[in-house]
Parts: structure tokens; C-alpha cells; sequence
């Protein structure tokens, strides 16, 4: 048996441990008389702050119960422990990524009074870019046929781990055989990263996005490169939906309030949200704000539906213990779709980013409307964003302000679209394109390789020489 399937084995059987602990006892009235409702939520997973740590924060779900509900919130670092909990009856509502969910599937499919339905999405990214690999800042590697033989931390059967699992195949590698996963929690493999205890990171939103960030990591796999899918969502035990529907319909309506303040402030949400987590704002804003990784949006696409039927079988191949699910008996639109009201169809079917980068670009002077271009720029001491038509016009914006004000930068990837930190992006030149998009980010080498391969006469720029040329003729 694979250390892999060792692993996947022990987090399985940790679940049905915890089930065996007792039985329910949320839902339950106090010694304050009220009936209390169980959420279990990740706080710095920001995928899931709608229906987590910006809902709670907001307080909207407990202005749609009103008095007679009291809402005990569960802070978790990972869909695992939040799954053991819902199979034990002590929490009634739960969030957590794609893997998880059919994991959590798989573990009440068998008992009804168990069994677990997923009701929304909370925010999901149609290539795949809510997972990446990171490695040290001085590594060597430049793709994850570099970590041959070495170890990646991962927590194991999450999102993160997911993408791992496919990408390494594609990179023509064996899973269980050419690298040593490690299980770790993200702060965990995040510490063994940086005193060389492993050798790269494959983790979900918001960590590899933080250690970036934190000049702590470098991207080599951008989960977008896969072009598969991923989203988080929430996930409610059937017997309580139907012991308390009046719950978990004012739950879903209060995760759309959550969603329309994210998208109607996102400055104001990453700011909460980092003020709460300890994340850094700027990291919040990388994925939760407009055109950024995550896209918010409640409802269950059929895109969403189809990657988790892709995903089962490596779910299935990773560990001893995973019995499949019935994703017709899991997925459960009949909620969100009381909750949402008539405009149900259409949004569901769009996959359109509710959340874009508007206005005019004050250096360009031109109106940002591509979302395959559009960046962003967050000046030291400004209460909005500056928007940038082209990347080549954000550097010309950079320029002009001055490093010392820089806050935060923001471009998309030329090739997958993953918004990405300027900074931290490589750069090419294309000398025979216009001034305005003369300059090309990518999130990883490899990407901007590719892209040299196919387009010869660009060439490798550093992001100071970007930001120096950018006003040139």
C-alpha cells in the first residue's frame, strides 16, 4: 500500500472515528431557550467567505432567523474536520472545496440520518485556479517535473490535493510513486516549505496566493493550467433540512446578501475578512475581488456538476475507504433555487463574472472593458482601486506613482486569465505590438515559456524593466 493511501485511509477512517462519538445534539434549544443552528466554516479558506467568515461577520444570517435562533459558528482549517462533525449530527450546515464535498458524500450516502445534500456554491474558478503549487523563492524548479523525487506538502483528500494529483499525471508523473505527498495542515506544510523540510506546496485559496505574497513562495503550477473546475460549497445534513427548512432557507438567503456585499464592496469585504483571518488584505483581494481567482456566485452550474464527476475516480484511486457517491442524491439545487427566486435558470446557466473591473483608465485614458486584460491597482492610502486597460498600461500607471505607493498590483495571466500580483509575475515583451500591449504576465515560467515557444519574437523582461520601458515609444 502507497504512503498516499496510508494517509488517505487514516483521514477517512478519522472521520468515521469522530461518528461514532455521539449523536446529535445541534439543533437543540439551550438554557437560553433558543434553537441552536451549527455552522461549520474555514476562515482563511476566502473561497468560502460568503457563507463563512464575511456572513458571520456581517451578522446576516442571524438577522434572517431573528431571536429565537442561536448560530454557533466552527472555525476549521479544512473540509476534513467539518465532514467528521456533520456525520456525528453536531453541525448542521458546513463549506468546504470540491474534494471534500464528495468525500463528505461518500461518508453519510450510507445512512440516512446522516446523509448530507449540497445546497450552493459559494465561489469556484472554471480552469482551475483556486489550487497551486508553490515552491521556495531560490528553488531551482520551474515545473513540477522538477519535484521528481521529492516531497510536496498537501493536505491530503483536499482541493488542493485534487489538483495535485491530476496535474502531476499530466506533467507525466506518477502521484505514488515520483514525489512523497505529505500530509499536512496549511500552516503546517506552509513552515515545513520555508525550513526546507519539503520541497514545494500544493495547497488551496487563500495560501499558496499568501506566501507569494510574503516573499515566501514561488508559483510553479498554476491550477488554472489544468483546466478542470473548482469551487467550494455548503453542504447541509438532510435530516436537519427537513427538521428545520425555515434554517436553511434563510441561510442561503443570507449567503446571497453576503455575495451582493462582496460584490458591491470589495474593498470593504477584503478588509474585513483580512481584519478577522490576520490575513493580508491584499491577499483577501487577489481572489475575492472584481476579476479576481474566485468567482462568487451561489448557484450549481452544470460546469461545477461535471467536475466533480471527473473528480470521483482520482478520489477513488488516492485512498482505501472511498466508496463513490451518488451525485444525483448529493446535489441538491431545490433550496438555492426557493431561495433565489426566478431568475434561478438563466444565472445559473451564465458563467459570466458578476464581479468586473470597470471605469476608465486615467493613464490610457480608455475604458476598461476586457476582462481578459483588465488589472488593478491599489495605491498606499486611497479608499478605491485604480482600474488599468492592458498590464502594459498598469506598468505605465506603476511607473508613474512610484514604488513607495504601491499597495497592490494586479494583471490577469496572458494565457489562463488567473489574476496574479504584478510583481511576482513573469514578464515578456513583445516588441511589434502596440504601446498598450507591449507587455505580457504570466503567473509561471512555464506558461511564459510556452507562450515564447509559440510566439518567438517576444522576449523575457523582469518586472523593473517592465515597469522602467512601459512609457517608452
Amino acid at each position: 500500500m502507497t504512503a498516499m493511501r496510508k494517509t488517505m485511509r487514516k483521514v477517512l477512517a478519522a472521520v468515521s472515528l469522530l461518528a461514532a462519538a455521539g449523536c446529535s445534539v445541534s439543533g437543540a434549544s439551550g438554557d437560553s431557550g433558543k434553537i441552536k443552528v451549527v455552522v461549520g466554516y474555514q476562515s482563511k479558506t476566502i473561497n468560502t467567505v460568503t457563507a463563512g467568515t464575511l456572513l458571520r461577520s456581517l451578522g446576516y444570517l442571524e438577522k434572517r432567523l431573528g431571536p429565537r435562533y442561536k448560530v454557533e459558528w466552527q472555525d476549521h482549517d479544512t473540509g476534513a474536520p467539518i465532514t467528521a462533525k456533520m456525520v456525528a449530527g453536531k453541525i448542521d450546515i458546513g463549506s468546504m472545496g470540491d474534494y471534500p464535498l464528495l468525500i463528505n458524500a461518500s461518508r453519510t450516502q450510507a445512512t440516512e440520518s446522516a446523509r448530507t445534500e449540497l445546497i450552493s456554491t459559494t465561489g469556484y474558478n472554471l480552469r482551475g485556479g483556486l489550487n497551486m503549487v508553490v515552491v521556495a523563492p531560490d528553488s531551482p524548479v520551474k515545473d513540477l517535473t522538477g519535484l521528481k523525487g521529492g516531497k510536496i506538502s498537501a493536505s491530503v483528500g483536499s482541493a488542493g490535493h485534487g489538483t495535485l494529483v491530476q496535474a502531476l499525471e499530466k506533467a507525466g508523473l506518477n502521484p505514488a510513486t515520483d514525489v512523497q505527498v505529505v500530509n499536512h495542515q496549511p500552516p503546517v506544510g506552509a513552515s515545513q516549505l520555508e525550513s526546507g523540510g519539503v520541497q514545494g506546496y500544493a495547497q488551496f485559496v487563500a495560501w499558496p496566493g499568501l506566501l507569494v505574497f510574503q516573499g515566501k513562495g514561488r508559483l510553479v503550477y498554476d491550477g488554472s493550467a489544468l483546466d478542470v473546475p473548482t469551487f467550494h460549497g455548503v453542504v447541509v445534513r438532510r435530516a436537519y433540512a427537513d427538521q428545520r427548512p425555515e434554517v436553511v432557507d434563510a441561510f442561503l438567503k443570507a449567503q446571497l446578501d453576503a455575495t451582493r456585499y462582496l460584490h458591491e464592496h470589495p474593498l470593504a469585504a477584503a478588509e474585513s475578512v483580512a481584519a478577522t483571518t490576520g490575513l493580508p488584505a491584499e491577499v483577501v483581494y487577489l481572489y475575492n475581488g472584481p476579476g479576481g481567482i474566485s468567482t462568487f456566485d451561489v448557484t450549481l452550474k452544470e460546469p461545477l456538476k461535471a467536475a466533480h464527476r471527473h473528480d470521483v475516480p482520482y478520489l477513488a484511486r488516492i485512498g482505501d475507504g472511498f466508496s463513490g457517491v451518488d451525485l444525483k442524491r448529493f446535489v441538491n439545487d431545490s433550496y438555492i433555487r426557493k431561495a433565489y427566486g426566478p431568475a434561478y435558470d438563466t444565472d445559473a446557466a451564465s458563467t459570466a463574472n458578476p464581479a468586473k473591473i470597470t471605469g476608465t483608465d486615467p493613464v490610457c485614458e480608455k475604458p476598461v472593458t476586457d476582462p481578459a486584460t483588465a488589472s488593478e491597482l491599489w495605491l498606499a492610502g486611497t479608499a478605491e482601486t485604480r482600474p488599468a486597460a492592458t498590464p502594459a498600461c498598469l506598468l505605465r500607471q506603476i511607473a508613474a506613482a512610484g514604488d513607495a505607493r504601491i499597495r497592490a498590483a494586479y494583471v490577469p495571466d496572458t494565457t489562463t486569465g488567473t489574476r496574479w500580483f504584478a510583481g511576482s509575475s513573469v514578464w515578456l515583451k513583445d516588441p511589434g505590438a502596440k504601446k498598450d500591449a507591449r507587455f505580457l504576465p504570466f503567473t509561471t515560467q512555464e506558461g511564459a515559456d510556452a507562450y515564447r515557444a509559440a510566439h518567438p519574437k517576444t522576449r523575457a523582461v523582469s518586472y523593473a524593466d517592465a515597469v522602467a520601458e512601459s512609457g517608452a515609444r
